[in-house]
C-alpha cells in the first residue's frame, strides 16, 4: 500500500494539495496521513500561564486540530477518488520538521505531499516557509503543489538530472507508478557543456533505464550553463506537468535550498514539482 503525508495548515493550498494526491495517486491503494503539527501554535500563543494551564490549552489545541483533521477526512470520504483509499489522521506536538520526519520514519512513507504556499499565500514567494523546510531537511520525497493547480493528470513529466550521482530504486519505482497510471512521457532533460557522458554517469543512466522499463522514455541534452533557466524554459516548451529533480550533495537544488535562493534565481514553479532525496540527514 502506498503510504503519502499529507502535512496541513488547514488553508486552501493544503486543500489542494490533498485533492491533487488523492487523483495522482487514485490508481493505488494508498493511504493518506493528514497530519497537523501545532506546536509553533501553542508556543507562539505568549500564554503567560502556569505548567498545568500551559498543558490545559496544549490539549484544547490538540482537540481541535483532530476535530479539523477528521472534517477533512469526511470530505474526502463523501466523494473519494478510489474507495481503496484510506485517510487517517495525526495531530503532533512537535515542529512541523520533527513531526514529518517522525511520522515519515515510523510509517516508512513513500512520499510527503504539501502545497507550496501555507497562509499567508504570498504571490510573490514560490516556496512558503513551511514547504522549504521540509524539502530541505526531510528525507523524504516532497511533492510540492502550487496554489490553485487543479490539472490533476500528467502528461508530460521533465526529469531533470545530470546522471552523476546513482538513483534510489524505491524513489524510481515512485515516479514509474505515477508516470505509468497516466501513460505520462518522463522527458529526462540534462544540461551540460559537454555532448557526452562519463562511464559513471553512463552506468546510473542504464540503472534508470532499467528501472523505467515500462515506461515511455525520452532523453534530451540541452547545451548551457545555467540549469535551472534551460529546464523551465524547455518545461514551457513541453508544456510539462510536472517536474522532477533529485536533491543531493552539490546538487544544483542544494545550492538553491540552503542558500534560501530559489526565488532569486528564478525557479517560479507553476506546475507540480517532485523532490527525490539523496541527502544523508
Amino acid at each position: 500500500m502506498r503510504k503519502i503525508i499529507v502535512p496541513t495548515d488547514f488553508s486552501e493550498n493544503a486543500q489542494n494539495a490533498l485533492r491533487y494526491a488523492c487523483e495522482v495517486f487514485k490508481y493505488e491503494r494508498s493511504e493518506f496521513i493528514l497530519m497537523h503539527a501545532f506546536a509553533d501554535e501553542v508556543y507562539e500563543s505568549h500564554l503567560n500561564v502556569s505548567r498545568d494551564l500551559f498543558e490545559e490549552y496544549r490539549e484544547k489545541v490538540k482537540e481541535s486540530s483532530l476535530k479539523e483533521l477528521q472534517s477533512i477526512i469526511a470530505e474526502m470520504e463523501r466523494n473519494p477518488c478510489n474507495p481503496r483509499h484510506i485517510f487517517t489522521s495525526e495531530a503532533i506536538f512537535a515542529p512541523l520538521v520533527d513531526a514529518v520526519n517522525e511520522l515519515a520514519d515510523r510509517e516508512n512513507a513513500d512520499v510527503v505531499v504539501m502545497g507550496t504556499k501555507g497562509e499567508t499565500d504570498d504571490r510573490n514567494i514560490t516556496f512558503g516557509s513551511n514547504t522549504l523546510q521540509v524539502v530541505k531537511y526531510v528525507a523524504s520525497p516532497v511533492l510540492a503543489i502550487p496554489s490553485n493547480y487543479t490539472d490533476w493528470h500528467p502528461e508530460h513529466i521533465v526529469f531533470a538530472t545530470d546522471y552523476s550521482m546513482p538513483f534510489r530504486k524505491r524513489e524510481l519505482k515512485l515516479v514509474s507508478t505515477l508516470a505509468k497510471s497516466f501513460a505520462a512521457t518522463l522527458h529526462f532533460v540534462h544540461v551540460s557543456s559537454f555532448e557526452s557522458l562519463s562511464f559513471r554517469q553512463q552506468d546510473n543512466k542504464s540503472f534508470l533505464e532499467s528501472c523505467l522499463d515500462e515506461n515511455q522514455l525520452e532523453f534530451h541534452t540541452l547545451v548551457g550553463k545555467e540549469v535551472i533557466q534551460t529546464v523551465e524554459k524547455f518545461v514551457e516548451e513541453k508544456k510539462a506537468d510536472m517536474l522532477i529533480m533529485v536533491n543531493h550533495r552539490h546538487s544544483v537544488l542544494e545550492d538553491i535550498f540552503f542558500s534560501n535562493t530559489i526565488d532569486t534565481l528564478g525557479l517560479k514553479m507553476k506546475i507540480p514539482f517532485l523532490i527525490l532525496q539523496n541527502l544523508p540527514r
